[in-house]
């Protein structure tokens, strides 16, 4: 995932991936479960469930992309509570949150993004939530809730995207020196916006 410039693009690259391959994966799943059970029913019912939900999945995506929040969020909760354990919802949940930010309310997207948090077992979305809702707590200015969230980073691809907002955080606080050396650390483990983070050293005498 490091290859990606942005969040945004990680995204993209999560959701190709889930639809060239999200169907086959519930597939093999769903073979194993019916070969063990032997029966064919479940089977049949994983094939249908997984149609639905990439189906409902379409129609929301359609209605974020139209800007349309009313039916963007009629659709999302129907798929949020008929595909809950899926991929689908998982992203369902970070677009809605995303539009409910930019729409002004944070409390709905805080939400989501705990959501997320809650139900997904995917650990690179897991970790795009988190680092979402960090940001979201920064701008909210519960910095000791967004300093919880980015404690001890995993040594992953996100590193420095956790270490740029404790250095934000940091920086909110007025711990000047401490913001610096956050800040020189995501740079050294990769951030998707280095050029900003550079201007803030500078901005800082780093």
């Amino acid at each position: 995932m490091s290859t990606y410039q942005t969040e945004e693009e990680q995204v993209e690259a999560i959701k190709k991936w889930w639809k060239e391959n999200g169907k086959s994966v519930i597939g093999g799943v769903a073979l194993g479960l019916a070969v063990v059970g032997g029966g064919k029913g479940w089977l049949e019912y994983q094939r249908i469930q997984a149609e639905n939900a990439s189906a409902n999945f379409e129609n929301f995506s359609q209605a974020a992309l139209m800007g349309d929040l009313e039916a963007a969020e009629q659709r999302g909760e129907a798929l949020l509570k008929e595909h809950k354990g899926s991929t689908y919802a998982l992203f369902t949940a970070l677009e809605l949150a995303r539009l409910q930010y930019e729409a002004g309310d944070k409390d709905k997207a805080k939400a989501k993004l705990q959501w997320v948090l809650d139900n997904g077992d995917k650990a690179a979305i897991s970790q795009l939530a988190k680092i979402r809702m960090a940001r979201l707590m920064l701008d909210m200015k519960a910095y000791d809730e967004a300093a919880s969230l980015t404690a001890n980073p995993a040594e992953d691809a996100y590193q420095g995207e956790f270490l740029s907002i404790q250095g934000e955080i940091k920086l909110a606080q007025g711990d000047k020196e401490a913001a610096k050396t956050a800040f020189s650390q995501a740079l050294e483990k990769g951030v998707s916006n280095p050029g900003l983070i550079r201007m803030k050293l500078t901005e800082l005498g780093g």
